[in-house]
């Protein structure tokens, strides 16, 4: 066809035309899968958090692949938000614990780690739009981290709830300016606030990019503060009498030793009243889900999109009589659920491959088209899970957990008796951290071991192992009645994972182990030895 026979107005419709269509139809065909990321605060998943969440199991589970094996690489908020931002194990980013000394937000975190986050290379390299609102690192905003000022670089809109998680009375960082909030339900509930602008943000979005959206929820942290029509709402509902509820942690660290047992009827009283709050507010962030699900339904875009649901953390009411926190070792705090939905994943699925928060970043770059071996992350992509094109017997066997604990060297003017360095102590001096609470795990999932592995950097050189399948409720550590060479191998396997970066970290772990619990082979401490932890804390 000679271009002679049209005429100029008629080429320019025409381009306009083609123009238009490939931006719509075909544009809107091929354009990369958008990505919802949503996170809460301290949600378990061991004592039933995931009970108040109806809708969201509905919209994000059923429709899509659950994690029986989700955990994360620390379990406190900031430096488990630091993981899945990086994709990097804590000894790596190096954000090790809560507070701006331990590198939360820090002028240090920003220069070395901040600008390489998944966030950032999806709106740099992978064209994304992107989108953030409600907490990020427990210190943003503060004054020598440059305030609610500072806007981590890789975000179009920007909206981060300056410092740690709370319902009224806040100030939200609104892509660097301060907006302040009251203690008036209507505008201020935080939950409420956040499911709002997410829904502005998909409505005026650019249509011609894909997006990346991430809402970071309060709930269910501390101060467990309900919506108004919620606060009634699971008044007989108490926290869970597991077999490792409320009973003396025997062979344990010190820290879960001191614990008193049998707790106060005044402590008991206050945990059953935390678990219910928290309960409560998790009702808040169904709605948010179920608002944003159907908010893409409308628009015609959830088909494209990939909606993933977790936590920063798990959490611990009354277990081994320790009233209420995180921090330790155990499944209940280190566990997180994780559900997923999106292209090519089949509804109705559970995976029991360990995964860790690590793996959020390149999981999310992989969906993105980004070649995460051009990273320096330390997770693995879990798309081909998802997509069901992954061998099983070609995926991890372990992960690492890693905790700095806080507590100066200093005695609580409340609890002298307990010495120096504790913290996060309850009035009946039962204290949930303190500075040498300073561990690190290995956490075997594989066909032939179920098994945990940690060391405590202590005068102790304390260590607990335990046999996650027998012991559910890892109420006996077998450190000492475990076989000698199995106990070699875990420590083996946890200096290397201690000292990895990168490709390294994931490597598989090989664990064709027999188990022998026989008392005759009792552990005397030989042929092992405290691994990195004091290089690394150094």
């Amino acid at each position: 066809m000679e271009f002679s026979r049209f005429n100029r107005p008629t080429l320019l419709r025409c381009l306009l035309i083609c123009v238009t269509f490939s931006n719509g139809v075909f544009g809107a065909f091929y354009r990369k899968p958008n990505i919802v990321l949503i996170l809460t605060d301290d949600l378990d998943v061991t004592m039933g958090g995931m009970s108040p969440l109806t809708k969201t199991k509905k919209l994000i589970g059923d429709e899509g692949m659950s994690f029986s094996n989700a955990f994360v690489a620390s379990p406190l908020c900031c430096p488990s938000r630091a993981s899945i931002l990086t994709g990097k194990y804590p000894h790596n980013h190096r954000v090790l614990n809560n507070t701006l000394e331990g590198n939360c937000s820090s002028q240090a975190w920003q220069k070395s780690e901040e600008s390489h986050t998944f966030p950032a290379l999806l709106h740099s390299y992978a064209g994304y739009q992107t989108f953030f609102a409600g907490k990020y690192l427990n210190q943003y905003g503060h004054a020598d981290a440059g305030g609610v000022e500072h806007v981590p670089p890789g975000w179009n809109s920007w909206i981060g709830l300056e410092r740690n998680s709370k319902y009224y009375n806040y100030t939200l960082s609104v892509n660097g300016k301060p907006q302040k909030h009251g203690a008036d339900y209507s505008k201020d509930y935080l939950t409420d606030v956040l499911a709002n602008v997410s829904l502005d943000f998909l409505q005026y979005k650019s249509n011609y990019q894909p997006f990346f959206m991430m809402v970071s929820t309060p709930a269910p942290h501390s101060p467990w503060t309900a919506a108004p029509q919620y606060q009634n709402c699971f008044n007989t509902t108490k926290a869970p009498r597991d077999p490792n509820f409320n009973i003396h942690g025997k062979n344990k660290h010190w820290l879960i030793r001191q614990a008193k047992t049998p707790m106060t009827n005044s402590s008991v009283q206050f945990l059953d009243d935390a678990f219910r709050n928290r309960w409560r507010t998790l009702l808040s962030v169904d709605d948010l889900v179920e608002k944003i699900v159907k908010r893409l339904e409308v628009r015609g875009e959830l088909d494209n999109t990939y909606v993933f649901f977790t936590s920063d953390n798990g959490y611990h009411t009354g277990q081994f009589s320790l009233p209420l926190d995180k921090r330790q070792l155990y499944e209940f705090d280190i566990k997180v659920p994780l559900m997923v939905r999106g292209p090519n994943i089949k509804p109705n699925q559970t995976s029991r491959l360990a995964v860790a928060n690590i793996d959020l970043g390149p999981t999310i770059l992989d969906i993105a088209g980004y070649n995460v071996s051009k990273t320096q992350m330390d997770g693995m992509s879990f798309l081909p899970i998802m997509e069901g094109r992954m061998n099983s017997s070609s995926w991890r066997t372990d992960i690492l957990v890693e905790y700095e604990g806080e507590g100066r060297n200093v005695s609580d003017p409340a609890c002298p008796l307990l010495g120096p360095g504790v913290s996060e102590c309850f009035p009946d001096c039962v204290c949930e951290d303190s500075y040498n609470n300073t561990y690190a795990c290995v956490r075997i999932v594989a066909p032939s071991a179920n098994l945990q592995y940690c060391e405590f950097d202590d005068n102790e050189v304390f260590v607990e192992v335990y046999n996650v399948t027998a012991d559910p409720f890892q109420l006996t550590n077998i450190a000492k009645t475990i076989d000698q060479e199995v106990l070699e191998k875990m420590n083996h396997r946890l200096m290397m994972l201690q000292s990895c970066s990168g490709q390294s970290c994931r490597t598989p772990g090989v664990y064709d182990i027999r188990y022998n619990f026989d008392p005759r082979h009792m552990f005397t401490g030989h042929g092992w030895r405290l691994s990195r932890m004091r290089q690394r804390m150094k």
